[in-house]
């Protein structure tokens, strides 16, 4: 059961697919690995389902070999190393998730992300876009992460709100995991990076938007007196 509706004091999102479209970037990536090994190029639409899953699912989905396999970690390696080297060349803030941003820090409200990247890859990516959030949590900044709630309850510590007063907001099951265990009001969104076969308002989440702009419009125009 959704719990009752409240507007939050702070947001917290997922970084890849659902504050930021990471996916151009990481495509580009996953297809310079293929290239590495002689195939051709996956479709973008194909490669953007997966993005979500981290890097050992795109060298799964780019050379079918599953994280058990010798040569998995060497591939990942080569992934990563191409994705670092332009982690920012077409990735972008979903739109209108900029303005929703720009007005959420002029009336002085808190917000962070809380993500599975890794701080070499999310930190320069954040840097690029211009973005200030109030905490970043990283997947290598605890010893735990997603669907762990700990790098969540981080992040509202350093935001000085109390954990049932952010919306945790992302684009996969273990996001809503996190934000349940945590409890935080889970906001699903259906326009990151989810696979055909997913339906993701089956999620246990509180509140699920199919668009960045249907969840802006919830959350605008903030009152900066409240």
């Amino acid at each position: 059961m959704s719990r009752e509706w409240t507007t939050p004091e702070a947001l917290l999102f997922d970084l890849d697919g659902t504050l930021v479209d990471t996916a151009p970037d990481l495509a580009r990536a996953t297809n310079a690995l293929r290239d590495h090994h002689g195939l051709a190029p996956l479709p973008y639409p194909t490669i953007r389902a997966q993005v979500s899953n981290g890097g050992s699912a795109l060298v799964t989905l780019a050379l079918g070999l599953e994280r058990e396999h010798d040569g998995h970690d060497d591939a990942r390696a080569f992934l990563l190393a191409a994705y670092g080297e332009a982690v920012a060349v077409e990735s972008r803030v979903f739109p209108p998730l900029d303005r929703l941003l720009d007005e959420w820090r002029d009336a002085g409200r808190p917000w962070g992300i809380v993500t599975n990247k890794p701080r070499a890859y999310a930190a320069p990516l954040v840097e690029a876009l211009g973005l200030e959030p109030g905490a970043l949590l990283c997947a290598d900044d605890l010893p735990v992460k997603k669907p762990d709630p700990a790098p969540l309850l981080e992040a509202a510590r350093r935001l000085a709100v109390a954990p049932g007063d952010c919306w945790y907001l992302g684009d996969h099951h273990r996001d809503m995991q996190a934000a349940r265990a945590a409890g935080m009001p889970a906001v699903a969104v259906g326009y990151g990076y989810i696979t055909e076969d997913d339906d993701y308002r089956l999620w246990p989440a509180d509140r699920w938007f199919d668009t960045a702009e249907a969840l802006t419009e919830t959350l605008l125009p903030v009152d900066p007196k409240r």
